[in-house]
């Protein structure tokens, strides 16, 4: 697990004598990902750098790799797990290697495969290569966004890094914020790709390639699921346990092609995915360090846990964290799953006073504003995980994939709810939901259906993501001032329509499922896990983000996903063996804080002071009158607020560690 960053001159002529004190001031910038070691390597047209942490190859894996020739080079992020049987591969075609890394695959997969060399890993990544003949350069990100890549266009480079702040060592980078990625924030809780918060600097895209050529940058999508039937991912992977007919449906047989006459079972596509969901496991277990599985307590987590411990050759090691507050702990779930599968367990417990200690840390380490509550109990775990192990496999995924949050069936829901006659809906249901006794346990029923009839009539992209986001788009008016409205677009789901209307996705539970893997999956939880990891050098993996079984997922009937309320119901068949009865069918809760109550003691200090008057009125972003009426109304306990006000409190910490001198000049 490393950081990487560079850049590449699109006019050849321009040079720079301090060019390899720019390189190394950029790779210092983001020295946590990778605390081992630093790779430069420059010449007249680019220059590429890295910061290492060794999990493979520890004493010859150091970066750049090269071809046999050197006049191919790579710098990467991240982990390629199916490189020995690649590496098998190449050598039996002649190439020779130096090392015994993963990275070293890559310039002899371009050498064999040109840009098609994508279509032969299986890992998450983010890369930079340079062909110095062709003098050709490009990075790629992963399919589902594991690693992050950012570049943008600054004096005639492109420039690129795994996280913004190397991007904005550069010299030539001036940050300003964006304020249509920042009205996109307040109601994504996080700023979706391909935008950054900063002007001129994108999100590569998960699944996406940048080539540049003769000046010129292009992207492409290189990879996307396909919700109509199986289709093949094409790509070196040795399978121990995957079995002659099942392996055909995943390269290159007839697999369900046929599924609309002879539907497979249920229980036979169950036995398929845990085959699938093992050999994940197993090739995400290869490490030269310790290595152990973040368990929630949720099934999905719990999945890799159990069928860690089948492949493990030595006590697997597990790790929770808890809450004071009970209606958000989960420990105790945690627990039951590591006695039945006799795991080495691990515990920490999180309080109001760690967690408040934190906050105002927040936008020292983030470089973009995320709302995401889980946040501050990711790191909290990464960090007491960190002490134990250096690579952590996770449950990552499993909801996006396999139906697992409850706003799916609220789709369903809506339909029904859409079809009683609107003088009932909002004469006499919505009055009613809305006197409902407010509560700040954690998902409690006022709350869920509070925000249910506020966007049920809103169209299907605009309804999911007001479920799952802060401000809803008819707040937007009230918040912002009128010079920020005159300067950003006031359709900020465009994007995700266009995506969503593009894809093949047959049913609007699908259609939900694709969005959220491309954006909430990808820049939002991937996003979270790999910031809160990665500020203390913990690398983590996710099974579930195997490519095999995101085409798996999309390829199955929807019903096999969701039932009724109950979602992931394929997963729960699969691992009915496996787990106890009550994991796999207990509620979904999710792992957050309890912020309603904290921003009426422990933290109100801090908001009335992130968001006092004053400072609003400076800023000139916020509607003072709107903020301090959510305010009142939240401490008084005449609603709860605190997803808006947690996701106004979160950008001013960010916007005074980052973008406070840029904006005000």
């Amino acid at each position: 697990m490393c950081g990487i960053t560079g850049w590449i001159n699109l006019d050849s002529k321009i040079t720079h004598s301090d060019a390899e004190a720019v390189l190394h001031s950029m790779c210092e910038r983001i020295v946590h990902r990778g605390p081992d070691s630093e790779g430069l390597w420059l010449d007249d047209t680019v220059a590429l750098g890295m910061r290492r942490l060794s999990i493979i190859d520890l004493h010859t894996g150091d970066q750049p790799v090269f071809n046999c020739d050197k006049s191919i080079i790579v710098m990467m992020n991240g982990e390629l797990y199916n490189y020995r049987e690649v590496r098998s591969e190449l050598e039996a075609k002649g190439h020779k290697f130096t090392t015994k890394s993963d990275t070293e695959i890559l310039p002899h997969l371009y050498e064999e495969h040109g840009d098609a060399l994508l279509e032969h890993v299986n890992g998450m990544y983010a890369f930079s290569l340079w062909d110095s003949r062709r003098k050709k350069l490009i990075i790629a990100r992963d399919r589902f966004g594991e690693k992050p890549l950012y570049y943008g266009v600054f004096e005639d480079k492109l420039i690129w890094a795994s996280e913004l702040k190397a991007i904005l060592a550069h010299p030539a980078v001036k940050p300003e914020l964006d304020l249509d990625a920042f009205r996109h924030y307040v109601s994504f809780d996080y700023v979706p790709a391909p935008m950054s918060i900063f002007k001129g600097i994108q999100k590569l895209p998960a699944a996406h390639v940048l080539t540049v050529e003769n000046g010129e940058a292009t992207t492409r999508r290189y990879w996307d699921l396909n919700w109509s039937a199986d289709t093949p991912v094409r790509m070196s992977v040795a399978s121990t346990r995957t079995s002659s007919n099942d392996q055909d449906s995943f390269a290159g047989g007839t697999g369900d092609a046929d599924k609309s006459v002879r539907a497979p079972s249920l229980r036979a596509k169950a036995e398929e995915l845990r085959d699938l969901l093992s050999d994940a496991v197993r090739m995400r277990l290869v490490s030269d360090v310790p290595l152990g599985i973040l368990l929630s307590g949720g099934i999905d987590s719990s999945t890799v846990a159990a069928l860690s411990v089948q492949h493990a050759t030595e006590r697997v090691k597990t790790f929770s964290i808890g809450f004071e507050e009970d209606s958000f702990d989960e420990s105790k779930y945690a627990r039951q799953v590591a006695r039945h599968l006799n795991t080495e367990h691990y515990e920490d417990k999180l309080s109001a006073a760690t967690a408040g200690d934190l906050i105002s840390e927040i936008g020292t380490w983030l470089d973009e504003p995320m709302s995401d509550g889980s946040l501050i109990p990711t790191y909290l775990l990464a960090r007491f995980v960190r002490k134990h192990v250096t690579v952590a496999l996770g449950g990552d995924g499993g909801d996006e994939l396999f139906a697992g949050y409850p706003m799916y069936y609220a789709h369903t829901v809506a339909a029904k709810y859409l079809a009683i006659p609107s003088i009932l809906r909002r004469g006499l249901i919505e009055p009613v939901v809305n006197a409902l006794p407010v509560s700040t346990k954690n998902m409690s029923f006022d709350y869920k259906a509070k925000r249910f009839v506020r966007a049920a009539n809103y169209d299907a992209v605009t309804r999911h993501h007001s479920w799952f986001g802060s401000f809803s788009v008819d707040q937007h008016e009230e918040l912002f001032t009128k010079d920020v409205l005159a300067q950003t677009d006031a359709d900020i789901y465009r994007g995700v329509r266009e995506l969503v209307g593009g894809s093949d996705a047959k049913n609007v539970i699908e259609q939900m499922q694709y969005a959220d893997i491309n954006f909430y999956l990808a820049e939002d939880i991937l996003t979270k896990v790999d910031r809160a990891a990665m500020a203390v050098s913990l690398e983590t993996r996710a099974p579930f983000l195997d490519p095999r079984i995101g085409q798996f997922a999309a390829s199955i009937p929807v019903e096999y996903k969701l039932k009724g309320k109950s979602g992931k119901v394929i997963l729960k068949e699969a691992m009915r063996d496996l787990l106890p009865h009550g994991i796999l069918h207990r509620p979904k809760k999710g792992f957050g804080i309890p912020i309603a109550e904290w921003l009426k003691g422990r933290l109100n200090p801090l908001m009335h002071d992130m968001l006092a008057p004053e400072r609003l009125n400076k800023q000139g972003l916020f509607n003072v009158d709107y903020v301090q009426r959510l305010i009142k109304e939240h401490e008084t306990g005449r609603a709860s607020h605190h997803k808006e006000l947690w996701t106004l409190l979160v950008f001013q910490l960010w916007f005074d560690n980052f973008a406070s001198q840029s904006v005000n000049g």
